[in-house]
């Protein structure tokens, strides 16, 4: 056994220092450009993506912080950038943008924004970050468009910042385009500062550890990475396993079908069978796909292991061009998340038959509208778009309760109401779980919520553009478990609404949205009666629910009738035989 404090121990000590100390950098870029953002889907949520990469386009680290979308779609997008402006004509100070949907994150909404980092006249590396703007022209965030030119503008790689000088004609072409120039300005802004901060931070690493360049850290936190993946990957049971899934999509029902081979290193996923793409904007691009493909793999497989290049390389994924999961430019794109979202339940349901002690059961997804007025706080009117998110419930896991109100797979945190109301005339009535939505199971699936809007004096109209999906198609349940609730779009006067698109919210009346819940694991009537029982105290689940779904017999005070379960129990294994 090598003594840990010979040349070979301390260059082994050192590297993994180096390395935890890197991804320390990237966490300080996230940092910085969540204090400096304006938008409350950045600042609040975070909605974003951040990551350090060498000179070759391969990320090394990325940020807790962020959302699998943003962050493995940005780790496909600076070869893109290293392709349209080589190194040798990149300069200190610089800063390159692009939210072409292709290359990056998959619509115009999302800007990525990529700075070189110089040490004594040298490349030796880059940062990247991935954020989510309110509001860049065209209709909206909205799945009504027929085509992306509708969607807003288009920014194609090109300089944001040359030599620390902000491209002013871009920035005033941008904020010409923005329903929400000061939040849209502020936040490009926040990104540079971040990238610079990242440089600021990385460089003071190097000087202290003595590192010319990041070449061998690169390569170590990459082959590290690689083989520990490779590692998970060879504990799951070899062969090829087959799942669909069916969510609402927009004006017809969508069909997603995987075929996932597992090998003794490598993972390879292909989406053919999958439906065609679609004529309005629920479409998504191969890098998305990809994105949340790669995620559900790294979740089952190495949920631990630092997501870098490395961890990526044992996952390939491919899609029919024209699937709606491979689409092809001009299709409109902008509610590429409600369809993209359902892609790990699609390949968590593939590798649940490969993995030796169970997956996940499907989760519902995050909740979106999209409100704009033409009313200020002032009652002048002016133009204002705001967002915010809410999130259904997550699957159960094969050993324990799906959590409730939770972003799976997107990862976002809630925006605090109080950061809502204060960035639009809005106001929220109530925000709560959403009792009897979890699917049952021998672990319940997550709750969803409800949570109903009014303008903010009741009596203006308010239009809001909704992105959501499992209304008709719930999250379904696993080895037993029962399908979570199917959500609801409704107007506070009873008026169903639909799943996607703009609609008005009429003066005096309300909006309310009832969440889907995720779907349970496992038999219900396998659930310990203590379990039923405070789900019952806890206004979880309701009574009937206790007796119909589990076979607990409870009072209203969530007392349990040992004898009537007993009997309930009996009965259902009887009509079973």
């Amino acid at each position: 056994m090598a003594n840990p404090m010979d040349s070979h121990g301390r260059h082994a000590i050192n590297i993994q220092v180096a390395w935890n100390r890197l991804i320390s950098v990237v966490e300080e870029q996230a940092a910085a450009l969540i204090r400096a953002s304006f938008s409350p889907a950045v600042r609040e949520a975070g909605d974003l993506g951040a990551g350090v990469f060498d000179t070759r386009g391969r990320m090394l680290a990325q940020a807790i912080t962020g959302t699998a979308g943003h962050v493995n779609s940005m780790a496909a997008a600076v070869p893109h950038f290293l392709h349209a402006i080589p190194t040798g004509k990149m300069h200190p100070g610089d800063a390159y943008i692009t939210n072409d949907p292709w290359m990056a994150s998959g619509h115009l909404h999302d800007i990525t924004i990529v700075t070189p980092a110089f040490r004594g006249g040298r490349l030796v590396g880059m940062f990247a970050a991935t954020i989510h703007l309110i509001d860049v022209g065209g209709r909206g965030l909205t799945a009504d468009g027929r085509h992306v030119l509708e969607e807003g503008i288009g920014i194609p790689i090109m300089p944001l910042v040359r030599s620390g000088e902000i491209n002013a004609d871009l920035m005033k072409i941008i904020i010409a385009n923005t329903r929400e120039p000061l939040l849209v300005r502020g936040d490009l802004l926040a990104v540079i500062a971040a990238g610079n901060e990242g440089i600021r931070r990385l460089l003071s690493l190097m000087e202290e550890l003595g590192l010319d360049d990041l070449d061998a850290l690169g390569e170590h936190i990459i082959r590290n990475s690689r083989d520990a993946m490779s590692a998970g990957i060879a504990k799951l049971r070899p062969g090829t396993y087959q799942a669909t899934t069916t969510i609402d999509g927009y004006d017809r029902e969508v069909t997603f079908a995987a075929s996932v081979t597992v090998g003794t290193d490598r993972v390879d996923i292909d989406f053919a069978g999958t439906s065609p793409a679609s004529s309005y904007g629920i479409n998504v691009v191969l890098n998305y796909t990809k994105a949340y493909a790669h995620y559900a793999v790294k979740c089952l497989v190495a949920p631990h292991l630092p997501n870098n290049h490395g961890s990526l390389e044992p996952i390939g994924v491919s899609a029919p061009e024209g699937c709606i999961l491979n689409v092809q430019r001009p299709s409109p794109v902008a509610a590429r998340h409600v369809m993209g979202h359902a892609v790990p339940d699609l390949v968590i349901g593939c590798l649940h038959q490969a993995m030796p002690d169970g997956s996940i059961a499907e989760s519902s997804m995050m909740w979106n509208p999209y409100f704009r007025g033409t009313r200020g706080f002032d009652g002048e009117l002016r133009d204002w778009d705001a967002f915010f998110f809410n999130s259904g419930g997550m699957g159960a896991l094969a050993d324990r309760d799906g959590l409730s109100g939770t972003a799976f797979p997107a990862g976002v945190k809630s925006i605090p109401v109080e950061s809502f109301e204060a960035s639009a005339p809005m106001l929220v009535l109530r925000k709560e779980f959403r009792p009897d939505s979890g699917g049952a199971g021998k672990h319940r699936g997550g709750l969803g919520q409800i949570v109903e809007y009014r303008d903010l004096r009741g009596d203006h109209p308010v239009s809001f553009s909704a992105l959501f999906d499992r209304v008709f198609n719930p999250s379904s349940g696993r080895d037993g478990g029962v399908a979570g609730a199917p959500g609801v779009v409704r107007l506070g006067s009873g008026a169903r609404l639909r799943s996607k698109g703009f609609q008005d919210i009429p003066a005096g009346d309300t909006l309310v949205l009832e969440l889907p819940g995720g779907g349970g694991y496992g038999d219900p009537f396998e659930r310990p009666v203590r379990d039923v029982a405070a789900d019952v105290r806890r206004g979880l689940i309701s009574v009937a629910a206790a007796q119909e779904q589990y076979g607990v017999a409870v009072d209203d005070a969530g007392a349990p009738d040992i004898a009537a379960t007993e009997l309930l129990r009996q009965n259902r294994v009887r009509s079973a035989s």
